[in-house]
């Protein structure tokens, strides 16, 4: 990839889809900022990126849906590196329930961690990114219940749409300063969480038209493009990563 040694910060990276985007991008060569809430996860996700790692790699705890510490965040990579040219917003949270008793209280901490996460830590890196004048590239995590209905994640699928939604409404707000700005949509990934279930993998695997659901690295690999260089005359786009589930939609359920 040609945007070796670029400055990236990626929030929800100690487990998961997010820790192995940081992998991959600091195999790469590229310097890593990752963050997750829980501070075991964080230092555990540092110390095994830096096995592999051709870049500096960082951890920073703490909850990536409070404004103040996404400020935080990106004020820790212009200190330490002197610039940010790449923010992955991953992080979220999944609150399941039924619609009809859902709680204001998970309705919002849904949204205030997916949608307002997301939105102030594109806001934080892109002005960084503005002040620096060498743009940047923003992605934002989306998922397939941005697109298909799924039951009981109703808040979520909506938070998640609305940074879709998002990404496209800051191509006109930020192209101007050479920022792109995409999503990324995972379909069902085997990840820590997932494995848990010991049908989970049968089950979609069996409704996938690829034969099985995504695996992490599956994932990693397009966002690690979408945040190339490769990839900068690309903006406002979603790419979904689900070996072809949206196209047929069987549900899981059945």
């Amino acid at each position: 990839m040609k945007n070796q040694g670029k400055v990236a910060l990626i929030t929800g990276a100690g487990q998961g889809i997010g820790l192995e985007i940081a992998r991959v991008l600091a195999e790469k060569g590229h310097h890593v900022i990752l963050n997750d809430i829980e501070k075991s996860l964080t230092e555990e996700a540092v110390a095994e990126i830096l096995k592999d790692a051709k870049g500096k790699i960082l951890g920073i705890s703490g909850d990536s849906g409070d404004p103040a510490f996404i400020q935080e965040m990106v004020d820790l990579a212009e200190t330490e590196f002197g610039k940010l040219d790449i923010a992955i917003a991953n992080a979220g949270i999944t609150l399941y329930g039924n619609f009809l008793e859902y709680s204001p209280t998970d309705f919002l901490e849904v949204m205030r961690v997916n949608a307002g996460g997301t939105f102030f830590l594109a806001q934080a890196a892109a002005n960084l990114m503005k002040k620096q004048k060498s743009g940047g590239s923003l992605l934002f995590t989306s998922s397939v219940t941005a697109h298909q209905a799924h039951k009981n994640l109703a808040a979520y699928g909506m938070s998640k749409a609305a940074i879709e939604m998002l990404a496209k409404n800051l191509v006109i707000e930020l192209s101007e300063y050479h920022i792109n700005v995409n999503t990324i949509a995972p379909g069902a990934t085997l990840t820590s969480r997932t494995a848990s279930d010991p049908e989970y993998e049968k089950t979609w695997s069996k409704i996938t038209p690829m034969g099985r659901p995504a695996y992490v690295n599956d994932i990693a690999k397009a966002a690690a493009f979408l945040v190339s260089e490769e990839a900068r005359h690309i903006t406002g786009q979603n790419l979904v990563v689900d070996g072809g589930w949206t196209s047929i939609s069987p549900s899981p359920y059945n």
